[in-house]
């Protein structure tokens, strides 16, 4: 088994000349004057037996381990290098990989390591390094300490320091400049092989060479309780769940363990991988499920609960380091075969193989914006990869030894190496990728400039008039002609005219009073001004319908009205131009008019969550924010403006202080319409409060923002969206220009909101779907009660009263009836929980909507087939013809003033028995019997009267199937994705089932006959069913249970099916 490096014994002392030599040892046989100096170059050393027992021991300072079934390996102390040959005097060692070409390794007689180079053809007890090329990158820092090989780096704390954890049994912390933090961790537990920093920065967990784990408090600088025990060889890895709560580590006894960092106890068994030798375990920063590569060159991605999900194949040789993209969509793997290889994480596709290190690859590490992975090798070297050209990206940093390990602080902006020559090296990222290619970088950005430039000037110099009216000059040819007989009107008309417009008249008003004169176009292709001034105010009329009433400046700081925000437009130069080009472009005006108000008017919202003391309009209302106290909301608020404008946007709007609460009649448009502003918003900026700078993929999810009721519209309706975290930095520093294009981001918020990837980044508000939109909404609050109705008024497209006061059921049940009542969706009464005092069949609170949609299973295409096979007699058809058509007659469902009228197929209940023991249970349960149905089980806090058929009750009960015309396989029109291979029946099933009709029933009819006799085989699967009580007044209510009410006909006879009614429900 590996062990660690013992401390050297004894003194080192200086030859004559003869190089240096040999550590003196206890175990050693009488020395030999002939073995103390270094063989010269070319020389042949062997001799047996001259060390304690012979052949049969190994040499002061070797280790004999084991790997797998793999046989056994030979570990130098001294030098960290490993062989498969015993070590014997004078024998030439296997591990070609690990020395710069053209090198060998030798054991001299007393053990010892030598190596010669053939390159300069010399002998050297010092491992040789390869050569540094001129020119190459050199450190920003080199921080020495550790006496042994260094095996794992990581990051900690908002100053990004280093930790080193190293063979010599110590942990050391460093600032970025190499100066020691604090006193070095260090115990009697042999190498430290494995750490890894906590995601809240407060706790560091280490593994060593002893198989336990430790926990440090960062700060105090001290373990944590006892060590862990469990793993019988040393702890290669370890990682962090994202939520802190659980802490994985891998081993080379081939075992993960999992254990919960707050009591050290393992929370489940040991999951036996198959690697043999462990190399990496890391949790996806989703944290639902972990990866885990070693020995048997293969990467394992496993459930939390430790279940193996997928193995991927495809490396030749040990897999030694992983890494995840921050959506969890895809893993990075280094390997001994020298490649790099990125692979889905859903189903282990490899995607894209990186070549270029001349050896193992020990480490690999994802730059916090995921534009470059780094790579370190038992080459010497640390690569970085641009992941947009798959291409390596600046020089090669290079070690003087083989590297182990890699760490990249949070910022991005240093790199962290280090390995067998017990060095850290601190590189400057930047530097890195400038080392290489910097004439390229400034030719691309010379042409970016110069196209640039060439986009706004034209090249040629204008005289001082001309240049007043370049507008004309550059686009109205046909007005500014070169005719010589209109030289002197051209002349005129500039001489009287200030702008562009007021030449064009001037020169108009010439021309009518001068006789004969020709002008080359007509002159309806130029308006007047007062004509282009009323097209303008016209578009803008349509337009801003759509925008916000009031809007912060901000460029002023003042909160404007429509009125003043409109004048703004006409005192700017935009206006000025926009009248230009209308005057002269009378043809194309529309366009041009619609494009300069968009583009003058576009505006930025503000998503976020009220907190604290929020700024009312009547605080803001003619202040300028940026000269309020910046107090808690007004900071927030003027920190909004402030990157709304520096973003490009003049216009901005907050829902705090934009709308006057105290005018019933404008909170009402507000609430219809914020959805539309929010659409029509060129930018919504969302602010998390609650996530700190530091904060990984993941804590948007944990936000408060991601629990408010309201959020839901504002991330579902704008086009462009960016997340701020708390100090108003990007969201995981993702400089995506529109963060619904960041596939991480919204992978996340998918994650988290249970909306799928496509409706989050191109949502359409409407009526389809509803059960779906209102369980996105179940699991929101708010801080008024209505108003988690009110804000699905946009998600769904309606337009309703909004009426403060009138208690949350009146609110969901007015949205839920108009909902029911355009579309005659029926999906929103599938609800488990209390009724509704607006409704029965409605429930009482949005949480009734949390659990997700009953889904019985269909039958198959085979077992219709059969189904309709056993119904082909001529009774059975012509009852199912009867039903067919009187079930297509059936109207949708009508809601209004609080009754709704609902078709269905109703089954009498014959028997309601309680069950014994349960007079003063919450919920009682009943067994039901229905005619025409199998008896089952009824849930519900309500006492209903028991009854049979020998003791019948006064109140009459229905068991109901709510009649759903989808079962009539009929095209579904208002569904725009339909094919028009879908308004028929598949060819296979109409031409097979149509054979076995009776022969009566060959005609062109026989496609309807057999769309009926599908119909019945549908009929008679299992069903979500509403149990209803008879009122005094004929009318009906619905018995709310704790689940949904399956039942399922008795067998499929057309005849326990014929019972339809309308019935209503209050």
């Amino acid at each position: 088994m590996l062990r660690d490096k013992a401390k050297s014994g004894g003194s080192t002392k200086q030859g004559k000349g003869k190089g240096v030599a040999l550590v003196d040892s206890p175990t050693r046989v009488a020395p030999l004057t002939s073995a103390k100096n270094l063989p010269p170059y070319g020389a042949q050393h062997r001799q047996d037996a001259l060390w304690k027992g012979g052949n049969e021991a190994l040499p002061p300072r070797w280790h004999q381990f084991k790997v797998g079934g793999s046989g056994a390996r030979y570990l130098d102390d001294n030098l960290v290098m490993v062989s498969w040959n015993r070590p014997l005097p004078g024998v030439r060692l296997d591990e070609p990989g690990e020395l710069i070409p053209r090198c060998e390794w030798h054991i001299s007689p007393l053990g010892r390591s030598y190596f010669i180079n053939h390159n300069t053809r010399t002998t050297s007890w010092k491992k040789p390094v390869p050569d540094r090329p001129v020119g190459s990158l050199t450190p920003e820092c080199i921080i020495e300490c550790h006496s042994r090989c260094i095996w794992s780096l990581a990051c900690v704390g908002t100053g990004c320091n280093i930790m080193s954890a190293s063979g010599d049994g110590s942990i050391h912390q460093w600032t970025r400049d190499g100066e020691q933090v604090g006193e070095p961790w260090r115990g009697n537990w042999g190498s430290v092989m494995s750490l890894a920093v906590s995601p809240d920065q407060t706790k560091v967990i280490s593994g060593s060479a002893d198989g336990r784990l430790r926990l440090w408090n960062v700060k105090e600088g001290s373990v944590v309780g006892d060590p862990w025990k469990g793993h019988s060889a040393p702890v290669r890895c370890l990682d962090w769940s994202r939520n802190t709560r659980e802490i994985t580590s891998g081993s080379q006894d081939g075992t993960i363990r999992q254990w919960n960092p707050n009591t050290g106890r393992q929370i489940a068994p040991p999951i036996e991988t198959g690697h043999g030798f462990m190399c990496a375990v890391k949790y996806s920063p989703r944290g639902d499920k972990f990866a885990s590569c070693g020995q048997d060159n293969m990467i394992h991605v496993w459930s939390k609960d430790g279940k193996l999900l997928i193995e991927i194949k495809g490396h030749k040789s040990w897999v030694y380091s992983l890494c995840w993209s921050k959506d969890s969509a895809y893993i990075f793997s280094g390997s001994g075969d020298m490649t790099i290889r990125k692979w889905q994480s859903i189903d282990g596709k490899e995607l894209v193989v990186l070549c270029g290190h001349t050896n193992s690859i020990r480490s690999i590490c994802l730059s916090p914006d995921e534009r470059h992975l780094v790579s370190a090798s038992s080459d010497c070297s640390v690569r970085i990869w641009d992941l947009k050209t798959n291409q390596q990206a600046g020089d090669l940093l290079l070690h003087d030894d083989e590297l182990l390990a890699l760490a990249i602080p949070s910022d991005g902006r240093s790199i962290a190496s280090a390995g067998k020559d017990k060095k850290v090296y601190v590189w400057s990222f930047e530097a890195a990728l400038k080392q290489s290619g910097n004439q390229v970088r400034s030719d691309g950005k010379l042409k970016r400039h110069v196209s640039s430039s060439n986009d706004i000037f034209d090249g040629s110099p204008l005289p001082k008039r001309q240049a007043n009216n370049k507008g004309l000059t550059r686009n109205g040819n046909e007005f500014w002609c070169d005719d010589t007989k209109n030289t002197e009107l051209r002349h005129a008309a500039l001489h009287d005219a200030q702008r562009d417009d007021e030449a064009v008249e001037s020169f108009l008003s010439k021309v009518d009073q001068a006789p004969g004169m020709q002008i080359p176009k007509p002159r309806q292709q130029f308006v007047s001004p007062s004509d282009a001034e009323v097209a303008i105010r016209r578009v803008i009329q349509t337009h801003m319908g759509n925008f916000p009433p009031r809007l912060f400046d901000t460029t002023t700081g003042l909160l404007h009205d429509r009125d003043a925000q409109i004048n703004a437009f006409k005192t700017s130069p935009q206006y000025q131009e926009l009248l230009s080009l209308t005057i002269k472009h009378a043809d194309h005006r529309s366009e041009h008019i619609k494009e300069a108000i968009l583009v003058y008017f576009r505006y930025a919202m503000l998503s976020h969550r009220w907190e604290g003391k929020e700024p009312l309009l009547q605080d803001i209302q003619d202040k300028v924010v940026y000269e309020l106290d910046p107090v808690d909301g007004v900071h927030k608020l003027q920190s909004f403006c402030k990157v709304a404008r520096d973003a490009g946007y003049r216009w901005a709007w907050s829902d705090t202080c934009c709308i006057d609460k105290s005018n019933s009649v404008e909170l009402q448009q507000s609430v219809n319409t914020m959805f539309v502003w929010y659409r029509h918003s060129a930018l919504t900026i969302v602010y998390l409060s609650d996530v700190s700078r530091f904060s990984k993929s993941g804590a948007l999810a944990e936000s408060a923002w991601n629990e408010r009721g309201w959020t839901v519209q504002e991330f579902l309706a704008p086009n462009v969206i960016i997340f701020y975290q708390k100090d108003w930095s990007l969201y995981l520093d993702d400089r995506t220009p529109n963060h619904k294009e960041s596939v991480a981001i919204m992978q996340e918020l998918a994650y988290a909101t249970g909306i799928d990837l496509r409706t989050l980044v191109n949502f359409r508000p409407g009526m389809r779907g509803a059960r779906e939109k209102l369980q996105w909404a179940s699991r929101r609050v708010t801080t008024w009660q209505e108003d988690i109705a009110y804000s699905l008024f946009g998600i769904f497209g309606v337009h309703l009263p909004v009426i403060y006061g009138e208690k949350k059921q009146n609110a969901l049940g007015r949205l839920l009836q108009e909902i029911i009542a355009r579309s005659g969706d029926i999906t929103a009464l599938d609800w488990v929980g209390k009724s509704s005092e607006f409704n029965s069949c409605l429930p009482a609170d949005i949480t009734s909507y949390e659990v997700a949609p009953c889904k019985l299973p269909s039958p198959s295409e085979d077992e219709i087939q059969t189904a309709v096979s056993s119904l082909l007699n001529t009774t059975t058809v012509e009852l199912a013809s009867t039903l067919y058509t009187v079930l297509c007659d059936l109207k949708t469902p009508r809601f209004a003033q609080c009754r709704l009228s609902l078709s269905c197929m109703v089954f009498p209940v014959t028997v309601v028995r309680r069950r014994r023991d349960e007079d003063h249970a919450t919920y009682f349960t009943y067994e039901v019997k229905a005619e025409g149905l199998k008896g089952l089980v009824i849930i519900t806090e309500d006492k209903l009267v028991q009854f049979s058929r020998t003791r019948p009750a006064r109140q009459a009960f229905l068991l109901v199937r709510p009649w759903d015309r989808s079962l009539l396989e009929l095209p579904d029109f208002a569904d725009d994705t339909q094919s028009v291979d879908d308004c028929t029946l598949s060819g296979s099933l109409s031409r097979g089932s149509l054979a076995g009709l009776p022969t009566e029933y060959e005609t062109d009819d026989s496609e309807a006959h057999l769309r009926a006799l599908r119909l019945i085989v549908h009929l008679g699967q299992p069903f979500a069913a509403f149990l209803l009580a008879q009122q005094w007044g004929g009318e009906y209510k619905r018995i709310a249970s704790d689940h949904d009410i399956i039942a399922q006909v008795r067998e499929t006879s057309v005849r326990h099916m014929m019972d339809i009614r309308t019935l209503e429900i209050l």
